[in-house]
């Protein structure tokens, strides 16, 4: 009985921190009419990206509020005619620039060369950096709202984290998770008072820098090696004396990040020994999410079966604490809360095994993305 009476304190007490982080913490760029007076440069990676480019490039075009826009685009060795389908969605628009990328040189993954390759080669002009993935599509006025919002907190580098578009039982299984994460385990206010590089967090869907603090912090040049880029960037800007800060950004954009579960799998794969380093400590994080979050419904159902129904009880508000942490997340970002929230059991341990198969897959150095080795 104490060992559920624990359990229930100790996911309520999580649950919690998500709504103070939800409520209180998170900031929320305004969705309405934003104007920014100073020349912005939005900056589109883009490798094989064909089928998906053309929303966001619309998007991009369609944007307002920005009346010093420049749309960098880089064609990062694609095979697939990506930059036909640019030329034919920008047409003549003079906002538009589309580069040609060269191959990573030896120490340097795909993603960090091709946002320093748009970084370093856009017009001296643009006071603010923003760089956008091709499967995120922006509203109207979210370039002008981010803007804002990272002049208003005083920070060199905001994250937006995207309204995350869940199609499949995959998607909604694992995609969810990354906010509730944060939310749940991140203290985001002091991430942002911080000075330590260690407390940090980004989304490199959409992120909105500082264009001289940025290159003061060594930009993508800094997380040349990095798989995840996006924290690593956050940490070079903390190092070089910067702060940060996440926002919802779920209502000035949307991103369908993979299209099946292959991608998916292997997206997480690539990256997931990444968030939690040494493999040791990946099994202290992930053994503790499974019996917070796993274990209550198993042990509720054994202990009913075992005619201890005080105990199932106790376990089962372990359990319905775990999914109202869920709830309050999806609420928070955009996301699907019902019925999804009731699978979080279920989505805890595909994260486990993807994690686990991350670490295996690199220790055979068969890591791979979009046709390039990881490591």
């Amino acid at each position: 009985m104490t060992a559920a009476l624990a359990l229930v304190v100790a996911v309520a007490a999580l649950t919690g921190h998500t709504l103070v982080n939800a409520v209180a913490w998170l900031r929320r760029p305004a969705a309405g009419p934003a104007e920014v007076t100073e020349a912005v440069a939005v900056l589109l990676p883009l490798r094989d990206e064909a089928d998906r480019v053309t929303p966001c490039l619309r998007a991009l075009l369609a944007q307002r509020g920005v009346p010093g826009l420049r749309i960098v685009v880089l064609d990062d060795g694609s095979g697939d005619g990506t930059a036909d389908v640019v030329r034919a969605v920008a047409g003549a628009d003079p906002r538009v620039t589309l580069l040609t990328g060269v191959a990573p040189p030896p120490g340097w993954l795909g993603k960090p060369h091709a946002c320093w390759q748009l970084a370093t080669r856009v017009d001296p002009g643009p006071t603010v950096l923003a760089f956008v993935d091709a499967d995120v599509v922006l509203t109207p006025y979210a370039v002008a709202a981010a803007v804002t919002e990272l002049r208003a907190a005083g920070v060199t580098l905001l994250s937006p984290y995207p309204r995350i578009v869940a199609r499949t039982a995959a998607d909604r299984l694992v995609q969810p998770l990354l906010q509730w994460l944060w939310l749940t385990f991140l203290p985001l206010r002091a991430m942002e008072r911080s000075r330590r590089p260690s407390l940090a967090a980004a989304g490199g869907q959409f992120l909105v820098v500082d264009r001289a603090g940025y290159l003061r912090a060594g930009g993508h040049a800094a997380v040349a090696d990095k798989v995840l880029e996006d924290i690593e960037l956050a940490r070079a800007v903390k190092r070089a004396g910067g702060r940060i800060a996440l926002a919802d950004g779920s209502r000035l954009a949307s991103c369908r990040m993979y299209d099946d579960w292959p991608q998916l799998r292997d997206g997480y794969t690539k990256s997931l020994w990444a968030t939690f380093g040494h493999p040791s400590a990946a099994a202290v994080v992930l053994a503790l999410l499974l019996l917070l979050y796993t274990a209550p419904p198993l042990l509720a159902a054994g202990a009913l079966a075992a005619g201890a129904p005080v105990v199932a009880g106790a376990a089962f508000g372990a359990y319905l604490a775990g999914a109202a942490g869920r709830v309050v997340s999806a609420r928070a970002t955009g996301g699907r809360a019902w019925p999804d929230a009731l699978a979080h059991p279920v989505s805890v341990v595909v994260l486990g095994w993807l994690t686990v198969r991350s670490y295996h897959l690199r220790k055979r150095r068969r890591l791979t993305w979009r046709g390039r080795p990881v490591i």
